[in-house]
């Protein structure tokens, strides 16, 4: 791939991957990705903002074959898909520095093996002259790592934002336009990378108020050329609104568990209130952190497996754990053989989701009419909390 213009001595360099299906080996790219570089030219110095993952060190090379200095590389994030192919760079320009937070340091160090004298640490709103222009250097913790950071380059407008606002997608074209696919792909992750730093990223979000940008260019994904959808968006995930939504991730081993998903659907659709059902042994877990993002409930259904839930209700439960939603309510439901705690490994599986617990519904075998009468006092309880906001 070429290097592309954004602005005048601004270019975009990097690598779209269409076929990447998995990410840290845990995240799905059903759509791709990209790992986006920017090389910024100023009348008196050059820098490279972010560098490729290491796989991709032969594209970023062959780009950089006609660029003769390179003064500083800034690392906005220490992890290997932006940082990575950093040490390349520094053996080709033998006089470049690496500028990064100054908890960034220490992890270029770990990571990857950097010169702790080849590095050199900004504080947060300092500025570097290139002589016509002026790149500033803004903390942003926890976006998704304590080190990050995001730089802006105000001659020409331009946020460049790390994985702070990105998307995993690939696409033929630079800029995202206003396809509400790449929103849909930026919600995903955020869902899965940012979600459990909600509190922080409403401070990181305060603080791009201040700049005046028409260009949000991260490191994954599109350059955002209408840069207010993605930030709209953002608000919104971040705030604390939920929607009309109850989310159930389940498995059944002998149709017990899922008589009971079914009937509770049922049950809430009567009542108005939306569902969306995710059946552990095939869901793709982005959809299921997607839905987590808006939802106001969350409803675990289980079979039990020698007392306890099943290994994929626990892995979720984990997971949900992990991402801190904004959930307001949370119920188990499931069934069991002759005995279960399935209701108290679950509900020691989710300390950091500070839901109210709306009820348990476990039965015995498969389930009866005492049990789909308890599902719908549970619709009922659902229904009426979700009536208050």
């Amino acid at each position: 791939m070429k290097a592309m213009e954004i602005k005048k001595g601004v270019h975009w360099m990097g690598f779209v991957d269409w076929n990447r299906r998995l990410f840290d080996s845990l995240i799905p790219l059903p759509d791709g990705t990209s790992y986006n570089a920017f090389l910024v030219q100023g009348s008196e110095k050059t820098v490279l903002i972010d560098a490729v993952d290491p796989a991709m060190a032969g594209v970023l090379k062959h780009q950089l074959d006609t660029v003769k200095k390179i003064d500083y590389i800034i690392s906005q994030h220490a992890e290997q898909d932006h940082s990575g192919t950093i040490p390349l760079v520094l053996e080709k320009y033998s006089e470049s520095i690496v500028i990064c937070t100054p908890k960034a340091k220490d992890l270029l160090v770990d990571h990857l093996g950097i010169p702790v004298e080849r590095i050199q640490t900004v504080a947060d709103g300092e500025t570097l002259s290139l002589g016509d222009k002026t790149l500033r250097f803004i903390y942003t913790p926890w976006v998704h790592w304590p080190e990050t950071m995001v730089t802006y380059l105000p001659e020409d407008r331009i946020l460049f934002s790390c994985d702070f606002l990105g998307s995993h997608i690939a696409m033929s074209g630079l800029y995202a336009g206003e396809e509400p696919y790449v929103i849909e792909a930026a919600k995903r992750y955020y869902a899965e990378i940012m979600m459990p730093f909600r509190k922080m990223i409403q401070g990181n979000l305060k603080k791009l108020q201040e700049l005046e940008f028409d260009l949000i260019a991260p490191s994954h994904g599109p350059i955002h050329d209408h840069p207010e959808r993605i930030l709209s968006a953002y608000d919104d995930w971040v705030s604390d609104k939920v929607s009309n939504l109850v989310v159930i991730p389940y498995i059944s081993m002998h149709g017990s568990t899922e008589a009971m998903v079914d009937h509770l659907v049922a049950a809430l659709d009567e009542r108005g209130v939306t569902v969306q059902k995710f059946e552990l042994s095939t869901t793709d877990i982005g959809k299921l952190a997607m839905a987590l993002v808006d939802a106001a409930t969350i409803v675990i259904g289980t079979p039990t497996v020698h007392v306890g839930p099943h290994p994929l209700v626990f892995s979720a439960t984990h997971l949900a754990n992990v991402l801190r939603p904004k959930l307001k309510y949370a119920a188990i439901i499931g069934s069991y053989g002759w005995a279960t705690k399935a209701v108290v490994q679950i509900s020691g599986l989710i300390p950091n989701i500070k839901a109210e617990v709306l009820g348990t519904v476990m039965c015995k075998g498969q389930p009866q009419d005492d049990t789909f009468a308890a599902l719908d006092a549970l619709a009922d309880a659902i229904r009426d909390k979700h009536l208050t906001f």
